[in-house]
């Protein structure tokens, strides 16, 4: 097998993962057979198992250079990850309109939003941010094919739960939960409701971004830190 087709292989099958589940049904049967926390630990574990081949498939393609790397591009997954993982912790399990990562005992209230006041898809943001920051120090076709493609499917992921809460929600009550805002962080009242959850998870966050960080050489085999 060529560098190129396994990459184009563990592609589809990452793709295929997160596109099968949802024709017919499938999902919901194998959560009613399973078990809601079986399936989703199993399929976090076929997830980040196909995440991992992707990256390494795309590393051993044949490299074809786009651009080259300049310094300051390398500053761009540094400053924007502890973003992503911010917005990763302060979003899981949060009362969101509708989104991934959201809770299903939390029912989100417009007149009292919480962190979905600054954006009703944070972890698809989240995802945007972190694909979209690393195109960049990684100008060759694999790695551009590989994060332009991460960058896209969140994007195709907010329009198409966008609609679904349009069922549920009026156009009103979703402008209480924008898909970003960054107003909620310099208001005072939203401080006062929101300040101890939101500081809590950020911590969490900034703390797993740290581990991630010093992971990344041993892991993914690329130094993170800009030179």
């Amino acid at each position: 097998m060529t560098g190129w087709q396994e990459f184009a292989l563990a592609l589809g099958a990452f793709m295929l993962s997160h596109l099968v589940p949802r024709i017919g049904g499938l999902r919901d049967r194998l959560i009613q057979a399973m078990g809601r926390r079986v399936y989703f630990a199993l399929y976090g574990a076929l997830s980040l198992a196909l995440l991992a081949w992707v990256i390494a498939a795309a590393g051993r393609a044949p490299y074809v250079a786009l651009w080259d790397q300049a310094a300051w591009t390398r500053w761009a997954p540094f400053l924007l990850t502890p973003v992503v993982f911010v917005l990763t912790a302060c979003g899981i399990g949060s009362p969101l309109p509708d989104s991934l990562g959201g809770s299903r005992k939390r029912a989100f209230d417009p007149g009292w939003p919480g962190f979905a006041a600054i954006s009703r898809h944070p972890l698809l943001l989240a995802l945007v941010l972190w694909a979209g920051a690393h195109v960049l120090p990684n100008g060759d076709l694999a790695h551009v094919v590989l994060f332009g493609l991460f960058a896209a499917f969140p994007l195709l992921a907010i329009w198409a739960f966008d609609r679904r809460a349009m069922k549920t929600y009026s156009a009103q009550q979703l402008q209480s939960a924008p898909i970003l805002s960054l107003r909620p962080l310099v208001t005072l009242d939203w401080w006062r409701s929101n300040a101890r959850s939101v500081l809590i998870r950020a911590a969490i966050g900034l703390v797993l971004w740290v581990g991630a960080l010093h992971l990344h050489g041993p892991v993914i085999g690329v130094w993170p830190f800009p030179n």
